[in-house]
């Protein structure tokens, strides 16, 4: 007796598609699952036997044998479970073989017969359906997170004994999900918003044009000076998220399985905090199954890095690639997967061990030895990659007492960077950003006029700057044309984006 069904695997953020295959043949009773399934899948042998009894079926006495084609893909997770049950029962005539591949299946089963979520649903889902596959029988659970996926019917179910009397026609169960793309009705939910921002009016603006042009920032100021502050609130101004960008950001997250099952796809930019502490494993992905990382859940969001200096270099000299390539691949003995990790990286640090260098009210006990170590930390080619750098002072009492709010709230902000983002989506055909663009776009789009190259190269003969920063402040300057609706990149343009290259000068080199 043989039996076959359609099951499916995440890969990083892709599907591949999962034979199953089950024979029952006469012997000694046995269970045996073959086909390089990891620890969970072989622990299904139990929870699919008193799942097939618990629900008031009979499980068949003989050598039962599961293989899981291709043989050579490595299978994890708990998703077979569902498809494994319904082929045995197929295998002993309970299920009409033929009904049963009409249908991709995926699901965890409990010992009682109920199905329990799954990681990694949107990425099989979206998969499936670019495979062809026009059928999908998945858990309940699962629902929020594929109800927007078009193109693929999806049918949920709350347990083993639905499964069997829907692929026996007893039971009506209608496709779940939309039938049209869905489209994003953006709404400001955040709980933080720059209007809470007292003073540090140009840290904010640095902000809006970091966040207009994709750019990458730092910011340097004692403690206490609200840079967290700021930070956490550079994700209300982001530009809105594109369907595209919504699904993939989901995707990672799915395979994480911290998808929310009632809020289901991720509509607003992650933000992610990690603490210095953190493993090379947890921020740039990895482990035994070569899971995403900090970096990749940062993807289309912000990465904030508090206390930069003091993050271990190993981890620091991580992201170099990632924030050029916008991607990283995790190798590991078993597999190897590459995620997307285009992020917009944040950082914080104060000036000196102490944190109180160059404060006009506090005193600072470092020797310059100490002050240079410490700066030393942050490796050139790493600082070269960021475009932004801002001084944060400290907010003096008179800004901090006010009671009423004077500063722009976050959605006004949003609304210029969405302008600028446009002007950018209207000029670039490949649909990049200012901070994405390569040697030969800023010939063609940064060109400046004769005043503007004197001021470049002025500053460039006092401060010293490599020729990467030197991009970087073309490319600044083309954003903040942006934000002021102009063609061409002015002197003014060129002065402010110079005023953000502050760990370029002597001053900080001590």
């Amino acid at each position: 007796m043989i039996a076959k069904s359609l099951s499916c695997t995440a890969i990083g953020i892709n599907a591949s598609e999962v034979d199953v295959e089950v024979d029952i043949a006469k012997g000694l009773p046995g269970f045996n699952i073959i086909g390089l399934p990891d620890t969970a899948i072989r622990e299904s042998r139990d929870r699919i036997k008193f799942a097939i009894k618990n629900s008031g079926y009979h499980f068949p006495k003989g050598k039962i044998t599961v293989n899981l084609a291709p043989a050579n893909i490595k299978k994890e997770g708990s998703g077979f479970d569902l498809p494994i049950a319904l082929s045995i029962l197929s295998a002993v005539g309970v299920i009409n073989q033929d009904r049963l591949l009409e249908f991709a299946i995926c699901g965890e089963l409990s010992l009682d017969g109920k199905l329990k979520e799954i990681r990694g649903a949107l990425p099989i889902s979206i998969g499936l359906k670019e495979k062809g596959i026009k059928n999908l029988i998945l858990p309940k659970k699962n629902l929020a997170e594929v109800s927007s996926v078009t193109g693929i019917k999806i049918y949920t179910l709350d347990d083993l004994k639905e499964g069997v009397d829907f692929l026996n026609n007893k039971l009506d169960v209608k496709p779940r999900n939309k039938n049209t793309p869905f489209k994003i009705k953006y709404k400001s939910k955040y709980k933080w918003d720059f209007n809470d921002v007292k003073g540090q009016e140009h840290v904010k603006r640095g902000l809006e044009v970091a966040a207009s042009g994709g750019h990458n920032a730092l910011m340097i100021g004692p403690p206490g000076s609200g840079k967290s502050m700021l930070a956490k609130r550079v994700p209300t101004i982001l530009s809105d998220m594109t369907v595209d960008e919504v699904l993939e950001t989901s995707k990672i997250h799915s395979v994480c399985g911290l998808l929310s099952p009632d809020k289901g796809l991720i509509l607003k930019r992650p933000f992610r905090n990690p603490h210095h502490t953190i493993s090379d494993a947890v921020f740039a992905g990895g482990g035994t199954n070569a899971m995403p990382g900090e970096i990749s859940l940062a993807h289309n969001g912000v990465l904030f890095l508090d206390e930069l200096p003091e993050f271990k270099r190993n981890l620091l000299e991580l992201l170099r690639q990632p924030i050029e390539d916008g991607t990283i691949r995790i190798s590991r003995v078993k597999e190897s997967n590459t995620y997307p990790c285009r992020f917009m990286f944040i950082a914080a640090m104060n000036p000196c061990p102490c944190g109180y260098f160059t404060d006009p009210k506090k005193e600072c006990h470092c020797t310059p030895y100490q002050i240079q170590r410490y700066l030393n930390k942050i490796s050139g080619p790493l600082l070269d990659r960021i475009d932004i750098h801002l001084n944060v002072p400290r907010v003096n009492y008179e800004r901090l007492s006010e009671k009423a709010r004077h500063g722009e709230p976050s959605e006004v902000i949003r609304e210029r960077v969405n302008k600028a983002r446009k002007i950018q989506e209207k000029r670039y055909s490949t649909g990049g950003i200012n901070a994405h663009l390569e040697s030969k776009e800023l010939e063609k789009y940064c060109t400046l006029d004769k005043e503007g190259e004197e001021l470049l190269k002025m500053a460039i003969l006092e401060l010293g700057i490599s020729a990467r920063a030197y991009d970087k402040i073309l490319k600044v300057a083309r954003t903040i044309a942006d934000l002021d609706e102009k063609e061409a990149i002015e002197a003014g343009h060129i002065s402010e984006a110079i005023s953000y290259r502050s760990m370029d000068r002597d001053f900080w080199m001590m």
